[in-house]
């Protein structure tokens, strides 16, 4: 563990306290899919990653693990190298690619979600174009302004992916319309992306805790295992935009699947 602020020289994978998931050991259900959840991050910071960031995802790393155990879901927690995305060296996506090849290595040829919050969506959508990843969860994503002097978010990586961005309107610190025009770009070359909308809540998504998780849930077992979604998230899919790009997130989403 890095100490005295130092930055620990590679990625890890953590494991969720008390977690309910497949295991690779014989005593559990068999490794069928994998959850990555990528914490938020900072633009530029020479610091250690956040412990903060790190523990703020993973109560949604709980819900899909109880969710997606008898399908043979199991959740990790990426602990990067800094908090840092640091311009080109983009250290917060370099870590997500890691923790993929981290994942064949211990689980073999499994299907990967990658699922990020803010600057973790970020990197979640650019280590996207890995082969064994063929879904992304991106919640409140920091994307940077349009700079005509830079380069564009890519998205050609998304191409054959499954991939759902959520977004509070209220987001005071990442602009939810930059996300909009990610996605809308990245529609062009793949119709499987949606984008919802939480209206009222902000940055943490805490307003609409429990339907943001139920539509993660919904999202992950779909994309990894079953192949279907809800109606809400089916609707989202199939609408062409803007539509399907601005889905408003209903109030009672998760009760209403469960009555």
């Amino acid at each position: 563990m890095a100490r005295g602020g130092r930055i620990p020289p590679q990625a890890r994978l953590g494991r969720l306290p008390g977690r309910s998931a497949a295991r690779g050991d014989g005593n559990g259900p068999a490794v069928a899919g994998v959850v990555l959840l990528l914490p938020d991050g900072e633009p530029e910071s020479a610091r250690r990653a956040s412990a903060l960031s790190y523990a703020a995802v993973l109560p949604l790393g709980r819900v899909l693990a109880r969710a997606g155990r008898d399908d043979g879901l199991t959740v990790h927690g990426v602990r990067y190298r800094g908090r840092g995305w640091n311009g080109a060296d983009a250290r917060l996506a370099a870590d997500a690619a890691w923790a993929v090849e981290e994942v064949v290595r211990r689980y073999g040829d499994v299907p990967v979600c990658l699922a990020g919050h803010g600057m973790g969506g970020r990197a979640a959508l650019h280590a996207a174009g890995h082969p064994a990843v063929n879904s992304v969860l991106a919640l409140a994503p920091w994307l940077p302004e349009d700079d005509m002097a830079a380069e564009p978010e890519p998205v050609l990586q998304l191409v054959e992916r499954q991939v759902l961005i959520v977004h509070g309107t209220n987001d005071a610190r990442t602009d939810p319309e930059l996300s909009y025009r990610l996605a809308e770009r990245a529609r062009k070359s793949n119709p499987d992306i949606c984008r919802f909308e939480v209206h009222s809540d902000g940055h943490a998504l805490r307003q609409y805790q429990e339907e943001v998780h139920a539509l993660a849930v919904d999202f992950v077992r779909g994309s990894l295992f079953t192949g279907s979604y809800a109606r809400p998230l089916a609707d989202a899919l199939a609408a062409p935009p803007p539509l399907g790009l601005r889905m408003p997130l209903a109030a009672g989403f998760g009760r209403s699947l469960r009555a």
